[in-house]
């Protein structure tokens, strides 16, 4: 059994490219609210992370990954970058506060966690309803299930890339 499944090729090519396009646009966002090419970049990181749940996720529901899927992969790439700018934010308003950049970053994980967590229980609770549903199967468990995995991550992963991200810029 073929764990991807799509219509056409042209179907997947479209996907794929309607997702480059999509990471294209974040980043062109980011850094014109940032005002800097690297931060964005770290906002990003939480994008590949939802794979550790959608792939398992879809096996483990014994569904194939469908054109639905990538869609929720792509609604995915959205939530996961807003919470990343939650995180580097908060961040960034505490330094300015002149908070020290350990503690900024450690306060920003356990402050903003609650919001970054009740987002991701939205987004299951309000997935969950398609989830038997032939059609939208995929684009609940990717929503489903990268959430569930890529928020927890996230939460670690990314005050800790953007404390290293700062200690190198201020060491150099």
């Amino acid at each position: 059994q073929a764990f991807l499944s799509c219509a056409s090729l042209e179907d997947a090519k479209s996907a794929a490219l309607s997702f480059a396009v999509v990471l294209v646009i974040i980043y062109l966002l980011i850094v014109g609210m940032f005002q800097n090419f690297t931060v964005p970049i770290l906002m990003m990181i939480p994008i590949p992370l939802t794979l550790v749940g959608i792939i398992p996720g879809h096996l483990m529901f014994g569904a194939f990954f469908t054109a639905t899927s990538m869609i929720g992969v792509i609604a995915l790439a959205g939530i996961m970058v807003r919470n990343s700018v939650l995180l580097i934010d908060f961040i960034e308003a505490r330094l300015k506060d002149g908070l020290d950049l350990k503690e900024a970053v450690i306060e920003a994980g356990a402050v903003r966690f609650l919001p970054i967590a009740l987002t991701a229980g939205t987004v299951v609770t309000g997935s969950f309803v398609m989830v038997f549903d032939p059609i939208f199967q995929g684009l609940a468990i990717s929503l489903m299930m990268g959430s569930l995995l890529s928020t927890v991550l996230t939460v670690v992963v990314i005050p800790l890339a953007y404390y290293l991200y700062k200690l190198k810029t201020q060491g150099s």
